[in-house]
């Protein structure tokens, strides 16, 4: 059973999973959270009756960093042989193939920040600091922060940030993109729950393949991308939720269908 990082589910909010992480005092992601991060991750991308995910820290952190002391002693070999393993813990978030939120309190540093660029939004508390301080340390980002924040904030910003290591307030953060909603602090779960709430009863493939699309069409040339959207939306039409969807909207207008997710 994991000890520091849960996927909880509340029957008065059904189809919202919550990824917790709970590693007191700065939730540290050593290698033991990574992995339980990506375990959690896999189990809301299989659960169908999870239908958004929100990933938390709790109402004082979402995550400091990476667990340093852990770090320290390791060796080039060393790092080389778990590299790509904490590459995909820390970029587990971004795997799930349904909408996810990063709800950020407070801290989101190093490799928190990182968990939280995986999810598709972020909304953040007033009181939020976000960075990639790994320059300090005489390292760079090694859990996806390099390219996750270079797409989502463009190449400049980025790099003004990983160069500089600088923590980034949440109203700045949120001139430049790198979140998407800034509320009081004790509102960033409930603001969350609201945005991943409307999902309960979406089209879950049809946002699967939406996802898929934008995803992997920003990471290729315009044609490419045009052609993995027509397969994409070619393939939703082998799903009943396709059915339901037209033939509720030719007899009652748009936005009243009861969707199976099948």
């Amino acid at each position: 059973m994991a000890e520091f990082v849960t996927l909880e589910t509340n029957p008065e909010h059904p189809g919202v999973g919550t990824i917790l992480i709970n590693r007191p005092p700065m939730n540290a992601l050593n290698r033991q959270v990574q992995n339980e991060l990506a375990d959690a991750a896999r189990t809301a991308s299989t659960d169908d009756a999870i239908k958004a995910v929100i990933v938390y820290g709790g109402p004082k952190v979402l995550a400091a960093g990476a667990d340093i002391k852990e770090m320290n002693d390791m060796s080039y070999v060393d790092m080389m042989k778990v590299a790509a393993e904490l590459q995909g813990g820390l970029s587990a978030i971004a795997e799930i193939p349904k909408p996810t939120v990063a709800a950020v309190t407070g801290y989101a540093l190093g490799g928190g920040l990182e968990v939280a660029l995986g999810a598709d939004r972020r909304i953040a508390g007033d009181n939020a600091k976000l960075g990639v301080p790994e320059v300090l340390l005489g390292v760079i980002p090694g859990g996806g922060g390099t390219q996750r924040l270079a797409r989502l904030v463009g190449p400049s910003k980025a790099k003004d940030m990983v160069y500089t290591g600088r923590f980034v307030g949440a109203e700045e953060a949120l001139a430049i993109g790198l979140v998407d909603e800034v509320v009081a602090p004790d509102e960033v779960y409930n603001a969350a729950l609201k945005w991943a709430g409307q999902f309960a009863g979406a089209a879950s493939i049809a946002l699967a393949a939406a996802k898929a699309a934008i995803d992997e069409g920003l990471d290729t040339d315009l044609d490419t991308g045009l052609k993995i959207e027509q397969h994409l939306f070619a393939g939703l039409f082998a799903t009943e939720d396709r059915g339901i969807g037209m033939q509720s909207f030719i007899d009652n207008g748009p936005g009243k269908a009861q969707f199976t997710g099948k």
